[in-house]
């Protein structure tokens, strides 16, 4: 019998890097299986039915909800996104960890179902780089991006409810920082992934929200 999968959250404001990280951390650990959310939001140029999200309409997303199917489900930036609990629970049976990119609000609706849930926090190194991010992608329009900025100290803010944090400065540093926590939990040795804890981290969090560098 498989042992049971560890489940851990990937939360940080928009533009921090949280698929790009989890991207690498899957090519260099096998065992870490991404959780596909369903959203009611367009796809971005690029993105992939069924890969990075199932991409439903409101009607159907009303239904699932209405039928208790998501684990957790949150209305973020005017759009609405949830994790299947069926699909989680398949992942973790089967001895995968399974990995949700999902926002921060959502991670504690998960952390109160589920406690064991290893809650991550991804930081960026500064407001300013973090506006850079969203910018730099071309993805969003003026208005969206000045959105999402507006929204990203509120969400740092409840970082300091997660259990870990790292920042997305370098990304082969932060990603290596992500497969640390995930290996420490999956020995059963927290205590080697200390220094990535949010009580560690608070100074920080922070020094972040008051205009300074996380690093």
């Amino acid at each position: 019998m498989n042992k049971k999968g560890l489940l851990i959250v990937l939360s940080g404001p928009s533009g921090v890097g949280k698929d790009t990280v989890l991207k690498r951390a899957m090519a260099q650990d096998g065992g870490l299986r991404r959780s596909v959310s369903v959203t009611t939001r367009a796809p971005r140029v690029g993105e992939v039915d069924g890969v990075h999200y199932y991409f439903i309409t409101q009607e159907k997303y009303d239904r699932m909800l209405a039928e208790g199917d998501f684990l957790e489900h949150e209305s973020v930036h005017g759009n609405s996104y949830a994790t299947p609990a069926s699909y989680v629970e398949k992942l973790r049976e089967e001895g995968h960890d399974a990995v949700l990119v999902i926002d921060v609000k959502g991670g504690i609706s998960v952390k109160k179902r589920i406690p064991e849930a290893a809650l991550i926090f991804i930081l960026p190194k500064s407001m300013q780089s973090l506006s850079a991010r969203l910018t730099g992608r071309q993805t969003d329009a003026k208005d969206v991006v000045l959105k999402r900025m507006g929204n990203a100290p509120g969400e740092i803010e409840r970082a300091l409810e997660y259990d870990y944090a790292v920042v997305n400065d370098e990304l082969e540093e932060c990603t290596q920082e992500v497969l640390t926590i995930v290996n420490a939990l999956r020995g059963g040795n927290a205590e080697k992934a200390e220094k990535y804890c949010v009580k560690n981290n608070i100074e920080r969090i922070k020094n972040l929200l008051s205009g300074g560098n996380s690093i």
